[in-house]
This record gives C-alpha cells, structure tokens and sequence, in this order.
C-alpha cells in the first residue's frame, strides 16, 4: 500500500503541475506560443464569478494534495506539510511568470494552499475516528479510482484549446 501511496502522490502532483502550468494541453508548441506574462500580487484584484469559479478549481484541486502528503509523509507535521503545499502551489506559479506560460496571481497561490490545508485539517479530524491503516487505504484507492476517472474524463470529453496571441 506504501507503493502504491507513493505513486499516487507522484502521479497527482505530476497532473496538477500539468493543470496549473498547460491546462491539460497537449500541443505544447501552442501553449509557448500563447506567451502571455501577467503578475497579480493583490490577493483577490478584480473577483468576479469567472475569477470566483477559478478559485474554487483551484482550491479543490489542492485538497487532495493534503490528504495525500498526509497518507505519505506521516512524520512530517501538520506545519511542514503546509508549507509543501505552499512551495509547490508558489514554485508552479513562478515558473508560469518565468516561461510566460499563464498569469501569475498570488490569490492562486491562497487559494491553491487553503485547499491542501483543508486536506491536512481533512486527514487530522478523520483520523481521530477511523483506524489510521483503514483511512489512508480509503483514501489511496479512492484516489486512484478518482485519478482514474479524470483521466478518462479529460481524454474523452474535455479538449482544451489555446489560441495564439498573435
């Protein structure tokens, strides 16, 4: 079950680097292409329903992000896995700036952090009433039957298309 824990973890934060940085695409050659650099270091500039739904992906995503650094990193504390949420949630946001790759905004980096801290708060209080072996074989399976379906979900329904700037 560690194994499989371990591959799981590398797989999901291989797909949210893909989401957060291409979108899902593909056509790698059209996301360079679309070379669009924007910085927003005001947490939450400009709300609106697009930018709400937004924030909401991204929190969600990053949920499962803390449960499963908790099902893997089991001597880690609650604060180091904080952190890990938060460096890679601001590592994937710079290399966005820095390839031109999308727009950098620090309400992504709250936003991605606050769902993987749920995560963690998620694992903690579960834990105190489900057997620590039972909770993170749930979670390991009902990951992967999850990472699964999205992955079918993706190839088979949703195309995500970028259009050139120029």
């Amino acid at each position: 079950m560690k194994s499989l824990s371990k591959t799981l973890l590398a797989l999901y934060l291989l797909i949210l680097l893909w989401l957060v940085l291409f979108k899902f695409s593909f056509n790698l050659s059209s996301v360079l292409d679309y070379q669009t650099r924007s910085l927003n270091l005001i947490p939450f500039a400009g709300a609106s329903r697009d930018n709400l739904r937004e924030m909401i992906y991204n929190f969600v995503v990053f949920i499962p992000f803390g449960l499963l650094l908790s099902v893997n990193l089991k001597r880690a504390n609650f604060w180091r896995k904080l952190a890990f949420v938060f460096i890679f949630s601001l590592a994937a946001e710079m290399i966005q700036f820095v390839f031109a790759i999308g727009a950098t905004d620090i309400t992504d980096v709250i936003t991605n952090t606050f769902g993987g801290f749920l995560g963690l708060i998620l694992y903690d209080l579960s834990n105190k009433y489900v057997d620590n072996e039972k909770l993170d074989r749930f979670i390991v399976v009902a990951g992967t039957i999850l990472l699964i379906l999205f992955i079918l979900l993706r190839f088979l329904f949703f195309k995500v298309r970028y259009q050139s700037a120029h």
